[in-house]
């Protein structure tokens, strides 16, 4: 199947906002305290949205994923107990959710792929991410696909596993 990575237009934020109501009930269900304050919400989607920071992932003409991307724009990142392994420009994916019926497919591994070449495209050598420590699924993701632990970043007194990737210039 051919997927494409795309920003999201405000017509589809009901669609995406379904998706992530869906993972939200998932992280509940597996005891998770992720996504449970009320964030995200429909006003995060339409924000990013706005902000041209929103991307969806879709298998033909259906929404099957959806993430914010977002370049150097992250405060919390400045004040991590540990330390980034770079310091300069970089990208930074939040609010990853794959939709019901497509889990178990590799979709949030592929939603990281095309943010790999979305950082590349902006020249940009650094992935920056962050997840619960009770969410050992996405863990296991990014340490499948090369994330390195550099700390805890803070979001809502909450704390949280911050990872990075470096990537490699192509000449």
């Amino acid at each position: 199947m051919e997927y494409r990575f795309r920003k999201a237009r405000h017509e589809e934020q009901e669609q995406i906002w379904s998706i992530l109501q869906a993972a939200i009930t998932r992280r509940k269900e597996d005891g998770s305290k992720q996504w449970q304050d009320g964030y995200p919400n429909l006003d995060v989607v339409s924000r990013d949205i706005e902000k041209g920071a929103g991307y969806i992932l879709t298998e033909g003409a259906a929404v099957v994923g959806y993430s914010a991307v977002i370049i150097n724009d992250e405060p919390e990142y400045s004040r991590i107990e540990g330390k980034w392994l770079t310091e300069g420009d970089f990208v930074v994916i939040h609010r990853v959710a794959v939709a019901e019926g497509h889990l178990g497919k590799g979709l949030a591994k592929k939603i990281f792929e095309f943010v790999e070449q979305f950082a590349l495209a902006n020249n940009v050598f650094s992935i920056k991410v962050d997840t619960n420590f009770d969410n050992p699924a996405m863990i296991s993701i990014l340490e499948k696909i090369g994330y390195v632990y550099c700390g805890e970043v803070y979001f809502r007194g909450n704390a949280r596993r911050a990872y990075e990737k470096v990537l490699k210039k192509t000449p």
